[in-house]
């Protein structure tokens, strides 16, 4: 039976790269991958898989509209799937992560989610909520804080580099927007930056 996967992890840890290299691999056996990137996420233009050391992809878009169970199942009535791989995994819906949930289940394809596990204010994305609690098998990839400790969080700056402590819940952005760090170094950068703790829930 096919599984679900999540990888996650805080900003820039190469799960892109990790996500194309495993496409890579299962191409290198003549064997067929379905690409699936948010068509919110235009870094590396639209449609487009892009990781930080230059490679990319181009991948079918969805929205929070798509029926991503029915996206694939009608892939399947014109090519074969023999997985499928999903970039920016925390936009999905509740709805959605359950799409794929069948996906594995019923069209026996896996599916490999790769996305961060919260927003930049410490609070979980809907998304990888859900497949935090349903997937069949969960990988945490590792970067590190300036600090040399593992860097859990992503903190949100502005052009100054300064902590931005409130905002849109999504706010598409690479290496200018967001800094990975460790928990105890996203907390007091936004408190250096005047955020009040109780936005934090302290």
């Amino acid at each position: 039976m096919a599984s679900l996967y999540f990888t996650y992890s805080a900003m820039n840890a190469g799960k892109s790269t990790s996500l194309l290299q495993v496409a890579h691999n299962y191409e290198e056996r003549d064997q067929h991958v379905l690409l699936l990137t948010p068509a919110l996420d235009t870094r590396g233009g639209r449609g487009r898989i892009h990781s930080r050391l230059g490679i990319e992809r181009e991948a079918a878009t969805f929205t929070s509209k798509t029926n991503l169970f029915q996206l694939v199942s009608d892939y399947l009535t014109n090519a074969s799937v023999d997985c499928v791989l999903l970039d920016e995994a925390q936009f999905l819906t509740v709805a959605q992560v359950w799409e794929l949930a069948r996906v594995a289940d019923i069209l026996n394809v896996p599916v490999m989610c790769y996305g961060i596990r919260t927003d930049a204010f410490g609070e979980a994305f809907d998304g990888s909520a859900v497949l935090l609690a349903i997937a069949d098998k969960l990988v945490e990839m590792k970067t590190i804080c300036h600090c040399g400790r593992k860097a859990t969080m992503s903190l949100r700056v502005d052009k100054d580099g300064r902590a931005v402590g409130s905002g849109e819940k999504i706010a598409i952005g690479g290496n200018d927007r967001y800094v990975s760090c460790c928990r105890k170094h996203w907390l007091q950068a936004l408190q250096d930056a005047g955020v009040q703790p109780s936005i934090l829930g302290l």
